[in-house]
């Protein structure tokens, strides 16, 4: 039996999904790095094939940093954290009311982020980490559906470790 290489496919994922099908065989999409000083980030993975406006994200974290605060109008997030630990923060506006959680590798599951709540993750211990994001509304740099503030303009949320 001869095994093939998978071909690259550098088009968009819609149009290697459809060519995949046309060919029965497989292809690879590469992904593209974003990166800056608080960590990386592979972004718009799947966009277009799991329904016409979602897309999955996956951003790592360096240790230290705080990405806060940020909402949305339209686009619910669901956050898993894969790697590490990240320190969730969710503020409400209208009432003032604020939540934290901490989740990760020792406490996996899916934190479900509506509009137009703010929100934000800080990684806690000394390890980056990873997270895996499904965002209902596919990001549109012509017209983003995002509305940022400082990390440390809600009054009474703290980003540090809590010692108890």
């Amino acid at each position: 039996m001869l095994t093939k290489s998978v071909q690259r496919f550098d088009g968009s994922l819609v149009d290697a999904f459809a060519r995949a099908g046309e060919v029965v065989e497989p292809l690879f999409v590469p992904s593209q790095f974003f990166t800056d000083d608080r960590g990386w980030s592979l972004m718009n993975q799947m966009q277009g094939v799991l329904g016409a406006q979602g897309q999955v994200n996956f951003s790592v974290q360096y240790p230290g940093v705080i990405k806060a605060w940020h909402r949305h109008a339209k686009q619910t997030d669901f956050w898993m954290c894969l790697q590490g630990h990240l320190k969730v923060g969710v503020h409400r506006e209208s009432d003032g009311s604020s939540w934290s959680l901490v989740i990760g590798e020792k406490r996996p599951g899916t934190v479900v982020i509506p509009p137009p709540l703010w929100h934000g993750a800080a990684t806690v211990g000394p390890a980056q980490a990873g997270l895996l994001y499904y965002v209902t509304h596919a990001y549109d740099p012509k017209a983003p559906d995002e509305e940022r503030r400082g990390h440390d303009t809600v009054a009474g949320f703290s980003w540090e470790v809590e010692h108890k």
